[in-house]
């Protein structure tokens, strides 16, 4: 699929800001899955934007507005085409994640982070949630995805993106960022290896989203991709319960949400001040819409057919 996307975040303040110093993490990444054709940042104020690529590959834009502002805005424009993945094919033991080699690789994504710090009871729910799946890292990522997902209800406001995750777990109310966090934590827990993956999703055509999600403040979704032994990274959507399809546009990879973090900044100004965000994704193969104002519209949560099909073929096996 072919996707314009325009994601547009604006701030006010009630005084002048005399200076702001700003870094993104907004531009879709080119990879196996998708390829990013065209991407811009426009800024008003205008600015010069720099730009480079982080420790996990991301790419990362650098802009200062040095003249006041009662107004700052930041306007992505980019175009990706987007493809279906393949079928995992790979059944690997679980002892394959005890290859030394692979550990080291994977290092990063083992331990805790500060958004993934696990506690005993998770840590408990994990094991026990993995084990019961059988003896392979497929039934068992796909054994924690299930219980990431119908762990917690979707509840725009019940969380911030710093709660830690037990509070989460035993709360089971969040947004996307908190259904990816809780997987994460839970597959690092028992020794597979995870990463938080931030990108854009565009709803599926024809669907009707979830009253519940109407309200997310979150610009930008959430899911993770684990590491399979022998077939690479495996991304899994826990909040919608599905694979990652050709709907979702991968920005940027890390441990947690701080790694991939869409905007920060600083300035001298005003503590006050009110933020909009708002994001359209257009499939080039029809004229509808997707339009978030400031809000994160989940895919309709349709049954999970292939995942499904998957957990049977591993019990068979």
């Amino acid at each position: 699929m072919r996707f314009d996307i325009r994601y547009l975040t604006s701030f006010a303040y009630p005084e002048a800001v005399r200076s702001s110093h700003n870094v993104l993490r907004a531009c879709p990444i080119s990879d196996a899955r998708q390829e990013l054709l065209s991407y811009r940042v426009s800024t008003t104020p205008a600015s010069r934007v720099f730009n480079y690529v982080d420790y996990w590959g991301t790419r990362v834009d650098v802009f200062g507005i040095a003249v006041p502002h009662t107004r700052l805005e930041v306007l992505v424009e980019a175009t990706v085409q987007t493809r279906e993945t393949g079928p995992l094919t790979a059944c690997p033991r679980l002892a394959s994640l005890r290859d030394s080699d692979f550990a080291a690789e994977h290092q990063e994504y083992l331990e805790p982070s500060p958004h993934t710090a696990w506690g005993d009871a998770l840590r408990r729910e994990s094991e026990i949630r993995a084990t019961n799946a059988g003896d392979d890292v497929v039934g068992a990522v796909l054994a924690l995805h299930r219980a990431a997902a119908t762990s917690i209800t979707y509840a725009p406001g019940s969380t911030y993106v710093g709660m830690d995750v037990n509070e989460v777990f035993a709360r089971k109310t969040g947004v996307c960022q908190d259904y990816a966090h809780l997987m994460v934590a839970m597959c690092r827990s028992v020794g597979i290896p995870a990463r938080y993956v931030s990108g854009y999703l565009a709803a599926a055509r024809g669907g009707r989203t979830k009253t519940s999600a109407d309200n997310a403040e979150v610009t930008t979704h959430a899911w993770i991709e684990a590491a399979i032994p022998g077939a690479g990274w495996w991304g899994l959507d826990p909040t919608n319960q599905q694979e990652i399809g050709a709907a979702h546009v991968k920005i940027a990879h890390g441990r947690d949400y701080d790694d991939v973090a869409p905007l920060r900044g600083v300035y001298h100004g005003p503590t006050a001040h009110r933020l909009d965000v708002s994001v359209k994704i257009a499939p080039h193969d029809g004229p509808a819409q997707q339009h978030q104002n400031g809000r994160h519209v989940p895919a309709v949560r349709k049954p999970a057919e292939r995942i499904a099909a998957m957990q049977r073929q591993q019990q068979s096996q």
